[in-house]
């Protein structure tokens, strides 16, 4: 069983047998470090499961560049927005590693529903699971402080902070690099 089917067959609860069939649906792609996945106002024609690596989702406004997420092996990575209702991407999404993903069309995508008839209710699943980490994110932004972002961050994907450059991290988390600095340094001391 690969990853891919391992993480369909765990996190959707889909058969081995249907497991297999969507899972053929994907093709790998490997991106090399600072290879764009999406670029914003683009279409959003593919949506990839993370085999390896990291991918960097942020927007570029006047002033500045915003750091949505940092996305990681095993996880799902598209401009959701774009994927789903076609509209333009909204995210930058950039490779931070070599990556290697599997990835499916939209238009392949579509046809999922033909191959496995319950495909309506794991998808409701994904788009609800998808819904809910967003929904702890935004929450988690105005319920804790900086410190405690940090924290949490810190205790569920500790390698980031060895992986990836600091400023996105604390764009990531909501503060200026200077106040993660010193939230790691009383941290370490």
């Amino acid at each position: 069983m690969t990853e891919l089917e391992n993480y369909l067959h765990h996190y959707f609860s889909i058969g081995l047998h249907d497991c297999k069939k969507l899972a053929s649906l994907f093709q790998e792609e490997k991106l090399a470090k600072g290879d764009f996945f999406l670029k914003s106002q683009q279409q959003s024609n593919k949506l990839s499961f993370i085999e390896h690596g990291l991918l960097r989702l942020f927007v570029v406004l006047p002033d500045k560049e915003v750091t949505q997420w940092i996305a990681n092996s095993g996880t799902f990575v598209t401009d959701l927005s774009g994927f789903l209702f076609r509209n333009p991407a909204r995210w930058n999404i950039q490779a931070l590693t070599e990556v290697t993903l599997y990835t499916i069309s939209h238009e392949q995508y579509l046809k999922v529903g033909d191959l496995i008839p319950k495909w309506n209710e794991f998808e409701k699943l994904f788009i609800g699971k998808c819904f809910v980490t967003i929904e702890n994110r935004v929450f988690n932004q105005i319920s804790l402080s900086a410190e405690e972002r940090y924290q949490l961050l810190f205790e569920q994907q500790r390698e980031l902070f060895h992986q990836v450059p600091l400023q996105y991290l604390a764009s990531m988390l909501g503060m200026t690099p200077e106040t993660l600095s010193r939230i790691r340094s009383k941290k370490t001391s």
